[in-house]
């Protein structure tokens, strides 16, 4: 088994340093899609490592600093393969810095996403609400893994570089059932992804757009694309599974939004994301 797929995705040349921008190449391969197109966390997670390359080589005294913040505007779907980022510094500070990055096929913006970069919290918190969930730290018995023949594995083929599992108590819709527009999952890097503390903490904030689109549950299915995504990375994850819990505020009727909070083995919050998508068009 390919134990570090997933650091090919974070792993970018440099191609050019010009007075606007630095140019990087990357390959996200088609392990990483939903159905046929590039699944929109991965790419956050692959810009944000292009955007880190750039940092650290213009100034490596900045060098600890990682993403800590993302707002990410989808403009297009690109495919699986080779792809080039563009890269722009906007702002230097001892504890704030701003990068943007383009993701680029084609010739045409496909991803653009504004990086705040800062140091991530590595103490215990001074506060961390109770009861954030009953949901155990790893898959039980019970939960579904996202095998190549499953439901779930022949859609998200990004399960073939992570192991996933869903929670079946929560995914109504699996069993043909409707409930509450909320979904929980599990994911786990593979070996050497996990051990590449870098690469883990782009995994993390991949994590936060893992869960299938929460209006599945109420019998809406469907290309649900993301109009924004606003990622969080807030500490580096513990090894072992991650737990993903999605809910939503609100399903309208052309629109809703998705929270997830991606929490690692010891409970902590590692990640989180909101988005706002379109609702799937089919019923």
């Amino acid at each position: 088994m390919d134990d570090a797929p997933f650091s090919r995705v974070c792993a970018v040349t440099e191609l050019e340093v010009g007075t606007e921008f630095a140019r990087y190449g990357g390959v996200i391969d088609p392990v990483w899609t939903i159905g046929k197109k590039l699944h929109g966390g991965t790419m956050v997670a692959a810009s944000a490592a292009a955007a880190t390359a750039r940092l650290r080589t213009a100034h490596p005294g900045l060098a600890e600093m990682l993403p800590i913040a993302a707002s990410t505007d989808f403009l297009g779907a690109p495919d699986p393969g080779e792809v080039e980022y563009r890269v722009r510094i906007r702002k230097t500070g001892r504890q704030i810095c701003s990068v943007d990055t383009d993701l680029v096929q084609g010739g045409r913006t496909m991803v653009h996403s504004a990086f705040t970069f800062g140091h991530l919290d590595d103490a215990k918190p001074a506060y961390r609400r109770a009861a954030v969930t009953d949901m155990p730290p790893e898959p039980p018995a019970d939960a579904l893994g996202y095998e190549p023949d499953s439901t779930m594995g022949r859609l998200v083929h990004v399960s073939q570089g992570a192991s996933v599992a869903i929670d079946p108590g929560w995914a109504r819709f699996l069993s043909g059932e409707q409930g509450e527009p909320r979904l929980r999952l599990w994911i786990r890097p593979r070996a050497a992804d996990g051990r590449d503390l870098d690469v883990a903490a782009y995994f993390a904030m991949m994590a936060g757009d893992m869960s299938p689109p929460v209006p599945m549950n109420m019998g809406r299915f469907g290309w649900a694309p993301t109009v924004q995504l606003t990622t969080y990375l807030r500490r580096r994850p513990a090894p072992g599974w991650l737990r993903v819990i999605a809910t939503a505020q609100e399903i309208g009727e052309r629109m809703f939004d998705e929270d997830q909070l991606v929490l690692d083995s010891t409970g902590a919050v590692v990640a989180q994301t909101r988005q706002l998508a379109l609702i799937p068009l089919s019923r």
